[in-house]
């Protein structure tokens, strides 16, 4: 590397050492007390086990900061009139850039200690889903100020948009933390917490007398009453952390129009996130209704939109939601005002229900499934023991009237229809959506049919676009009804490809 073939670029923040100094002396803090538990429990003396630990401690910390210095000191980025570019120059090279007119999205995120320590991460994207990242740069971190001016300066465009900015689209509204536990992720947590204590106990060589004071506390209740009273426990734990989990997501929540005709939406409690969304890029919203959410009158808004970021395994943000669950009312008054529209098109619209048929397609796959189930219980407690026998007969007693319930609404749901800008499909039961997606946005259709679609006379028609998920498919319409909607919602696209009686 010569002296001047990176002057003019610029360095990432070094207070990044001092983020992973602290973050690693945590998980080596956390791991040291059921590593420590677990070698005093084999044998070894407790100074023996706490030396052993506090040197692989000390061991994992330097670790982590030195490849953290090693990162810092390669890396180099810069910001010209045409590009964002970036360089790694230590032991290999490596160089990746992006052309600002590309670039869709720059997402600003700082979890505690970043906060503590005044940066922040900044991810740049075009939105393309190129393979090994291509059309992504992550700048991990930069100052809290740099990260602002990266995030105006490549947002600017040339055309400008009159708003107010002091007057957001959506504010958090505190009473929406009532929607947090109506969902199936209040159990899933609480299921979650006790396989989790199980497994620490596992780890700590007490998971026998874990369970032997579990048994001893509930005897002389009858087992079912035990059961029970466990089950109430966990859900009691799942509603704690759902809870925790939605004002640490939407805390500070709030959604503006910025000038340039940009979307910007911020949350976040210890780890606060700014997310982007080009106006310009979007083609519509997603009316999203879980059935917990759906029952208590409440929906969350998402954005159908190009070039949006998509979550990965290792990242578990939201980056298409504008809206988290709240009353229909303001759902549908939030995707109104985001597609600059007096009503929102899911609200505008009268939607065609569809041909009998579905419903019964509906009924046979929804109970099949509890059928298929019930069967495997009974086949098992036949082989096994009779207790699969009995929870299979409870589980029949509850989920075939659950089933014909789910099938009915399911049914329900389903439909279509044109307004304005926009063509609407609806369709789900334990997740119903209603998206409102442009016309002009659709650049092709798909019509399927199964062997028993086929003999119904179903089909299912897909509208393809470059934005959102890709695809939004109106479901079980009749053939007319769903070739029809088609031909109408985009003119001459699909009319080649018809032919009529």
């Amino acid at each position: 590397m010569t002296s001047g073939e990176f002057e003019g670029w610029s360095t990432l923040d070094k207070r990044t050492l001092a983020v992973t100094a602290v973050m690693t002396t945590g998980a080596a803090v956390g791991a040291a007390i059921p590593t420590t538990a677990a070698i005093v429990g084999g044998g070894a003396k407790f100074w023996v086990a706490l030396a052993w630990v506090v040197a692989g401690g000390l061991v994992l910390v330097a670790g982590g900061v030195l490849a953290d210095l090693f990162y810092w000191k390669g890396v180099r980025y810069r910001l010209t009139p045409e590009r964002l570019e970036t360089a790694f120059t230590l032991v290999f090279r490596s160089r990746k850039s992006l052309q600002r007119e590309r670039i869709r999205n720059v997402d600003l995120t700082a979890n505690p200690l970043h906060r503590l320590f005044g940066v922040a991460v900044v991810t740049i994207g075009t939105g393309s889903h190129e393979s090994g990242g291509q059309g992504r740069i992550k700048l991990n971190p930069v100052s809290r100020a740099e990260a602002e001016r990266l995030r105006a300066e490549l947002l600017r465009r040339a055309e400008s948009v009159e708003t107010d900015a002091d007057a957001p689209l959506a504010e958090l509204d505190r009473s929406w933390i009532r929607y947090a536990p109506m969902s199936f992720l209040t159990p899933a947590l609480g299921l979650a917490a006790g396989g989790g204590l199980m497994q620490v106990s596992e780890w700590a060589g007490l998971q026998k007398g874990l369970i032997d004071w579990v048994i001893g506390l509930f005897r002389g209740i009858p087992l079912v009453v035990a059961i029970l009273i466990l089950l109430a426990i966990a859900m009691l734990v799942g509603l704690i952390g759902a809870l925790g989990l939605w004002v640490e997501m939407w805390w500070n929540y709030r959604l503006d129009r910025e000038a340039g005709g940009t979307l910007r939406v911020r949350r976040g409690l210890f780890t606060t996130r700014s997310i982007s969304i080009e106006e310009r890029r979007m083609r519509g919203i997603d009316l999203v209704e879980p059935l917990g959410n759906r029952i208590s009158g409440a929906a969350r808004v998402d954005a159908i939109a190009t070039g949006m970021r998509q979550s990965d395994d290792k990242d578990k943000t939201d980056y298409h939601t504008l809206l988290p669950a709240a009353p229909v009312a303001t759902a549908n008054r939030v995707a109104a005002a985001v597609l600059r529209e007096p009503v929102s098109p899911t609200e505008a619209v009268r939607l065609t229900g569809h041909p009998r048929a579905a419903r019964g397609r509906l009924l046979r796959w929804w109970v099949g499934s509890v059928v298929v189930l019930l069967a495997v219980f009974a086949l098992l407690g036949f082989l096994l023991t009779d207790v699969l026998l009995v929870i299979g007969a409870a589980l029949g007693v509850v989920l075939l009237p659950a089933s014909v319930l789910l099938a009915l609404d399911a049914y329900r749901n389903l439909g279509h229809g044109i307004t304005g800008r926009y063509l609407v499909g609806r369709h789900g039961t334990v997740r119903r959506s209603t998206f409102a997606l442009e016309r002009d946005g659709v650049i092709g259709w798909t019509v399927k049919q199964s062997i028993f679609q086929r003999r119904k006379g179903l089909l299912t028609v897909v509208a393809t676009t470059a934005a959102g998920a890709g695809a939004y498919s109106v479901y079980d319409a009749g053939e007319e009804q769903g070739l029809l909607f088609a031909e109408e919602s985009v003119p001459e696209l699909l009319t080649p490809f018809l032919e009529r009686a």
